[in-house]
């Protein structure tokens, strides 16, 4: 697994977690991230959307529902 995909898997267990207890998940699967590492990888999930962080807590983002599936399916139909 890459990094972002070790990231979503401790924050889908924890659901709701801090940098450090995300931090501490990893290091007990045997994936112990640097600091920095985890904080960039954090910012680059929040940014594509994957992840929602709010004072400090991450956790998944919230599906889009049937609209935004709909719309990549069909594209604007005007």
């Amino acid at each position: 697994m890459d990094r972002k995909a070790w990231v979503l898997k401790a924050v889908e267990a924890l659901r709701f977690a801090s940098l450090k207890e995300i931090q501490r998940y990893l290091d007990e699967e045997g994936e112990p991230f640097a600091k920095k590492e985890l904080e960039d990888t954090l910012k680059a999930l929040v940014q594509e959307g994957r992840l929602e962080e709010k004072e400090g807590t991450y956790r998944l983002a919230r599906k889009k529902g049937g609209a935004e599936a709909f719309e990549k399916l069909f594209g604007d139909a005007s």
